[in-house]
């Protein structure tokens, strides 16, 4: 990690937990992850670019990832200050649905990830950072 950078790990999606809109995850539903890129965003503006998202993964509990804030931008300073003293800790994901089943909820089953945000409030209550390093 380079200086400037602070690195983190988190969930973006928790599955099988409903969120404020009425959406449910179920595991499998980001298929193939392996090698896919996704930018990381300040509160989900495509302007404000954070950093990187180092690794996307599904688990048993969600959509983990490990990414970096560069504090080369006043954006990237904001969110790496807010991490540090755990002022703000949501994550977030933008997706298009690919496959969705019902309603209320709906259970989301194929998407397509776009991006991945440090938000003050997540759609989904239990996606966090869990871990701060730097």
């Amino acid at each position: 990690m380079s200086r400037g950078e602070l690195r983190f790990a988190g969930y973006a999606a928790v599955f099988d937990a409903v969120d404020r809109g009425g959406d449910v995850v179920r595991a499998g539903a980001f298929g193939a992850l392996a090698g896919k890129q996704v930018p990381l965003l300040w509160q989900h503006r495509v302007d404000r670019p954070v950093g990187l998202v180092e690794t996307l993964a599904e688990d048993a509990r969600g959509l983990r990832v490990i990414a970096r804030v560069s504090q080369r931008t006043a954006a990237g300073r904001e969110a790496a200050a807010m991490l540090r003293a755990g002022a703000l800790d949501g994550l977030s994901f933008g997706y298009r649905v690919k496959v969705a089943r019902g309603e209320r909820p709906r259970e989301l089953v194929a998407l397509d990830l776009v991006e991945v945000s440090l938000v003050a409030v997540p759609m989904q209550p239990l996606a966090r950072v869990v871990a701060v390093e730097g």
